[in-house]
């Protein structure tokens, strides 16, 4: 396991300090492979965002460059994902409802300014931890959702038709009303590019795939002169450096809701990739780190026409299996993305709009993961269905609504857990001082007549004491126990509401003849305890450190046999 990040200075000068000879051929080369996956991407993306494809290379570069100075992941591929394009397609057809073209680079610019500064504010709060509040079945829901709407968004585009964008029920109407409008070329085009696609990430999976049905797709509008045949282009891309964009400060009141939830998927996609591809030896991603390098690269993005940016997954995992060790891997990437821009930017405008669906298409199935709901389903239905909760929150309310329903969802099922923790009655393994929870697969396991061992898991508050206790009265009603014996070896704590109902629980449960014993308590509850009344009733001969010494102390009171016996409770 590797270091900790380093937590002060730049992040590049520790790897350029370290840096070896024999680590530049493989960066450069891990590079420009990237760069033949993500330059294809970047501009396909910018068409899901609803912007000119050259914002997609803006985004390949200046981002990149940021972050590979600042960010602390070694193979991190910094641009813009399926997921962030969504979302910034999302609310920029809110502010900007026309589609002006004008409108539109001063609202990306704008909203990418907002997420790094909502980016660098977490980080100086240190809210990295804020990363984990999506569950990794919400999370599965949430991009299948998107996948899901993104794959709607593209198809027409497949198809060559053209109508009002409106919710995901809306638009799949649409979309089928509209299909006797299909362009036959736009389709063959499209299909073409499907087939070419998906064979290569079967047959080739080290091809980049995305650069060679970019460069077909090029080819056959040239040499077939498929605009005359009713095919869309790309168009007029400009020529040259990224240029200044001014934000406005007018949308940023209509803007900044969106710019929270891109700025929490942006860091959440980043920070999982990072952690995902970091190498034997590397520092680990070190999270606030993270969220400053991912700010600043938006925010200098944002005065550059870039759109919102962060780390993907496949673009990170293609630069780690090519061979990266540093982040000159990601300024190698970034190079080609400015070369694209300044040499090739007349030629890209050739590229068919089909052609450009067609990759955002395959790479956008692949949020949607049929196995992992399985696995999901498989281990727990409950957060089976919180996934298909998140997944549908995002398709019927809408991706930035359904980053709420996401979190929310992540949040109930965390308040479902902790309100019904687990209660096991315990025996004794034969012959051992190893105590587990009773169950049909262990009938040989011992128990003592008359005394009950109970053990709860997890901090026992207001929320779960009453259910806790309804259950512990059902075992004693069954049991009717001279003694029980609550095993608190897996309690972290005891809240003050949760202490009354014990002390409650003991005085009934002495009134019926019965004592309570706390055994193995931990040093948070043993203190809420001891400074309570329920301390000075206990006192030391009710509170012991472990189950065997418990088991030990009733024999000895009860003067109960040595040979143990079952009990059923």
């Amino acid at each position: 396991m590797g270091a900790n990040a380093s937590q002060g200075g730049l992040p590049v000068l520790d790897w350029i300090r370290g840096y070896r000879g024999e680590w530049l051929r493989p960066d450069l080369v891990a590079g420009l492979t990237t760069a033949a996956v993500v330059v294809p991407k970047a501009m396909a993306y910018a068409t899901v965002a609803g912007l000119p494809v050259e914002v997609g290379l803006y985004t390949a570069f200046i981002p990149m460059v940021i972050y590979a100075i600042l960010g602390t992941s070694r193979p991190l591929s910094v641009s813009t994902t399926t997921t962030l394009a969504i979302l910034t397609g999302t609310q920029l057809a809110l502010v900007v409802p026309g589609g002006d073209a004008a409108g539109l680079l001063t609202a990306s610019a704008t909203l990418a300014l907002l997420v790094g500064v909502m980016l660098i504010l977490a980080a100086i709060l240190r809210l990295g931890v804020v990363a984990s509040f999506i569950s990794e079945p919400v999370l599965t829901g949430f991009k299948a959702g998107v996948g899901l709407i993104i794959v709607l968004d593209q198809v027409p585009k497949l198809l060559g038709i053209h109508f009002d964008k409106g919710s995901f029920l809306q638009n799949l109407l649409a979309l089928v009303h509209h299909l006797p409008e299909t362009s036959l070329a736009t389709l063959a085009v499209g299909a073409a590019m499907l087939i070419l696609l998906v064979g290569i990430e079967r047959f080739a999976p080290r091809a980049p795939a995305p650069l060679v049905a970019v460069a077909l797709g090029i080819a056959a509008s040239g040499l077939l002169s498929l605009q005359s045949l009713g095919v869309e282009t790309v168009g007029h891309i400009p020529q040259g450096l990224p240029p200044f964009t001014a934000p406005s400060l007018g949308l940023v009141e209509q803007l900044w809701p969106g710019a929270l939830g891109i700025a929490l998927m942006s860091f959440t996609e980043s920070i999982a990739a990072a952690r995902a591809f970091a190498g034997r030896g590397e520092p680990r991603p070190a999270p606030n780190r993270e969220l400053l390098a991912t700010g600043l690269g938006n925010v200098v993005g944002g005065f550059f026409s870039c759109m919102p940016a962060g780390g993907g997954t496949s673009q990170t995992a293609v630069n780690r299996r090519a061979g990266a060790r540093t982040q000159i891997a990601g300024l190698t990437t970034a190079a080609v993305a400015v070369a694209t821009l300044v040499l090739l930017a007349p030629l890209m405008g050739l590229m068919p709009q089909a052609t450009l669906a067609a990759v955002v298409i395959v790479y956008s199935i692949g949020l949607i993961q049929p196995t992992e709901f399985r696995d999901i389903l498989r281990i727990r239905r409950m957060e089976f269905l919180w996934a298909l909760t998140a997944g549908a929150g995002v398709v019927l309310l809408g991706t930035l609504k359904g980053i709420a329903v996401a979190i929310i969802v992540s949040l109930v099922a965390l308040a479902y857990q902790a309100a019904h923790p687990r209660l096991y009655v315990l025996g004794r393994k034969p012959g051992t001082d190893v105590f587990r929870p009773r169950s049909d697969d262990h009938p040989e396991d011992e128990s003592v007549p008359g005394l009950l061992l109970v053990r709860p898991e997890g901090q026992i508050f207001f929320a779960n004491a009453q259910r806790i206790g309804e259950q512990l009265w059902a075992l004693i009603d069954a049991t009717a126990p001279r003694v029980v014996a609550l095993d608190f070896s897996a309690v972290p704590d005891i809240e003050y509401s949760a202490l009354k109902m014990l002390i409650e629980g003991e005085e009934l449960l002495r009134s019926r003849g019965g004592l309570l014993w706390l055994v193995a308590l931990n040093p948070q509850a043993l203190g809420m305890v001891q400074r309570s009344p329920l301390g000075a009733t206990l006192g030391r001969e009710r509170m012991l450190f472990n189950l065997p010494t418990a088991v030990e102390r009733y024999r000895s009171q009860a003067g109960a046999s040595d040979q143990p016996q079952e009990m059923n409770p």
